[in-house]
């Protein structure tokens, strides 16, 4: 891959979080005392790897995201603040389209608050050599995949099964490209940016190591997870 200059981080928070059942959007929820947001945002402005932040949300949360979070703890990486689509693909594709920097860009849940300046660093060093990253970390588990009655249909070896995290992370031009031809065909069934890159590319998606504490707020539980890693 040629050298690429410039990173950009989009951060999705535009999701609701039903699963969290609370009326306060899981981004939005306090952990130690500062939205989940708050967590992810201070690490891209701190890093000296990004340059611009792209904040993307609903359009009702805009105004709030501007005062109750940039500007209340002077975010001032955070250029930009757009209104988020139907799905999260919607949301990643307003993100592109707000980014100046067209080097390297970060596509990065808000949800996970435990990213670190190591695990940018692994990721954009493997995005800058390959074109697309995606950063997870090997399954613990045993990992079987079942049939349509819920019967074990094989066990797949461990060795080979990692659970991707985020930031996912790309060249620019691959991914906005990726995206606007993925748009043209419908985006059915697609889940996460690596997606639509082994879709619509020939470029190999490699893993880069994230952490075992990069988890996602998703559940009540997590909340308790989190604190835990916040006072330890």
């Amino acid at each position: 891959m040629k050298e690429m200059t410039g990173c950009s981080a989009i951060v999705l928070a535009a999701g609701k979080g039903s699963r969290m059942k609370s009326e306060v959007h899981k981004q939005f929820m306090l952990l130690g005392g500062k939205p989940v947001l708050y967590y992810s945002l201070h690490c891209f402005q701190e890093s000296s790897l990004i340059d611009e932040i792209i904040l993307v949300t609903s359009e009702d949360m805009i105004d709030y995201c501007r005062s109750e979070i940039v500007e209340k703890y002077s975010f001032d990486k955070v250029k930009k603040i757009v209104g988020g689509g139907k799905e999260r693909y919607d949301s990643v594709y307003e993100g592109l389209k707000a980014c100046s920097s067209q080097g390297i860009v970060c596509v990065h849940d808000s949800a996970r608050p435990f990213i670190t300046e190591e695990i940018l660093k692994r990721g954009i060093e493997t995005a800058e050599s390959t074109g697309a990253c995606i950063v997870g970390v090997p399954a613990k588990d045993t990992m079987k995949l079942a049939d349509e009655n819920n019967d074990v249909d094989r066990t797949i070896p461990r060795e080979k099964v990692w659970i991707v995290q985020t930031p996912q992370i790309f060249s620019y031009s691959l991914l906005k490209n990726a995206y606007e031809s993925a748009r043209l065909k419908g985006m059915n069934g697609i889940t996460d940016d690596a997606m639509v890159v082994e879709r619509e590319t020939e470029c190999k998606v490699r893993f880069s190591l994230g952490s075992y504490r990069n988890i996602k707020i998703t559940t009540p539980e997590d909340l308790i997870i989190g604190e835990a890693f916040l006072s330890s």
